[in-house]
Parts: structure tokens; sequence; C-alpha cells
């Protein structure tokens, strides 16, 4: 269910991605493989380049924090599992 979630969120990205950078006059095409690959952080990159700077700065922050946060929770996951709990 995660997986699906986190695909059909990169292809909403990517088709808002590749529908505004024309009107940006930003690569269609270039923005819309960095949204399916990146997801969030390259909507908040392409906020910042775009002049939208307060709600990207928001964006890309609070994408990498959760990336972090997913990171660190995978990470201990794995070291407990694979230590223990002794």
């Amino acid at each position: 269910m995660e997986g699906f979630f986190g695909l059909t969120l990169n292809i909403i990205l990517t088709i808002y991605l590749v529908i505004d950078s024309k009107k940006h006059g930003k690569n269609p095409i270039l923005w819309g493989i960095l949204g399916f690959i990146f997801g969030l952080i390259a909507l908040g990159i392409y906020l910042i380049k775009t002049d939208r700077k307060v709600i990207g700065w928001i964006v890309t922050i609070l994408s990498i924090i959760g990336y972090l946060a997913l990171i660190l929770i995978v990470g201990l996951a794995i070291f407990f599992t694979v230590v223990g709990f002794s």
C-alpha cells in the first residue's frame, strides 16, 4: 500500500511539473524526470527556481527531514533485528 501511495504521488508531481514548467519557460522533460525520481525534493527546488521561494523552502526542508527520519527508522529496525534487544 505504501509503495502504491509513493508511486501515485510521484506520478502526480511529474504531471504537475511537466505542465507548470511549460508556463515558466523551463524544460518540461527535465522537470518531469526529476519529479518522478526525486519527488517532493524536486518539487521544492522547482518552486524555489520559479520564484515561489517560501513554499519551495518549506517543501524542500520538510521532505529532507522526512527522508532522514525514514532512513533513521529503517536503520534502527535493521540494527535491532540483527543485534537483538539484549
